[in-house]
């Protein structure tokens, strides 16, 4: 299928078309999820900032599934890893491999090496098999026996994780935290959307198959590259700079917070700003679009102390008062 931001040519149309077509995946990934869009925007963000995301929810919120129908509506290769406690850091990355028959190691690239990785209940692997993603979601790229592999552009790490109180899971390392651009918080459905749910399982929707229910690509990597060079054109004022800087130095002066946002959350918050401008039709970027996107881009970059967190305060909680009492620009 043609990617609509180019035309028979293979030309970039006009950043507009680009737009467009990113909007255009929220109608296809509506075709198999109900509801759930600010994480359907969440995703869009990262696929704009070049950034990861990490689903959190309990099981059956279609979090998996959500990945999967971004999948199907991007014109992209895209891999999936079950991550289990036996799952080696080999079988995500790949590994060098004895070929009999000429005598020397060949590799075998691991499932990595992609556009769109989902990494499914990425918490259920030991700390030791998640590192193995640290240096791919930073670099782009593979070491293996001391060789650095690069990664293909575009590529998006994409994934899910149950809450930690739940068994049979292992928290996430600070550094992985922060390798991820995005943590969104995927909720149990209103009623009325649970309704529709069980109305298309009713009339024969399968999840499984997710080319029967209509869901085609309608974006490809050109289309990505040109929606990217349109959101690096966004302007950004002083001011704005200022802002963000200000809501991540009250994260780490915070007493309910051990561990505030560090300078890489900043550049997220500011990258994540200028995409949510971009997609709703801005080229500059206003204080309304960084409230937006604080909450999904810091609330993992954060770390509660143990008393406020016996107290029942939540790192969303000490965000939004962090909101309401840093000055807003004019």
């Amino acid at each position: 299928m043609m990617d609509p931001t180019t035309d028979n040519a293979g030309h970039t149309r006009d950043p507009g078309t680009a737009r467009a077509s990113l909007e255009a995946l929220r109608a296809e990934i509506a075709k198999a999820v109900v509801g759930q869009d600010p994480a359907v925007t969440g995703l869009v963000v990262a696929l704009l900032c070049r950034g990861h995301v990490l689903l959190e929810g309990v099981p059956g919120v279609a979090k998996t599934l959500l990945v999967r129908a971004l999948a199907s509506s991007l014109d992209l290769d895209t891999k999936r890893v079950q991550f289990t406690p036996d799952l080696m850091p080999s079988d995500v990355t790949g590994s060098l491999v004895y070929d009999a028959r000429t005598a020397e190691f060949s590799f075998q690239p691991g499932p990595v090496f992609t556009n769109l990785l989902l990494a499914d209940e990425i918490n259920r692997t030991p700390p030791k098999t998640q590192s193995s993603l640290l240096e791919a979601m930073e670099e782009r790229q593979v070491t293996i026996d001391g060789t650095p592999r690069p990664l293909p552009e575009p590529f998006l790490v994409a994934a899910t994780q149950n809450p930690v109180e739940y068994e049979g899971t292992y928290p996430l390392p600070e550094a992985q935290l922060d390798r991820f651009l995005l943590k969104l918080t995927i909720p149990l459905p209103s009623r009325q959307d649970e309704i529709d749910v069980l109305t298309r399982h009713a009339e024969g929707f399968d999840p499984r198959d997710l080319r029967a229910a209509g869901v085609r690509p309608v974006a490809n990597a050109a289309g990505l590259e040109a929606a990217r060079t349109a959101v690096a054109k966004t302007t950004v004022s002083p001011d704005i700079t200022a802002y963000v800087v200000d809501i991540c130095r009250a994260t780490r002066e915070s007493p309910s917070l051990a561990l505030g946002v560090s300078p890489r959350g900043a550049t997220a918050l500011l990258s994540t700003s200028r995409a949510w401008a971009w997609l709703t039709g801005r080229d500059y970027v206003i204080p309304d679009d960084v409230k937006a996107l604080a909450l999904p881009t810091l609330r993992h970059r954060v770390q509660l102390r143990p008393e406020a967190e016996m107290e029942g305060v939540t790192t969303d909680s000490v965000i939004t008062a962090i909101l309401t009492h840093v000055p807003v620009p004019r």
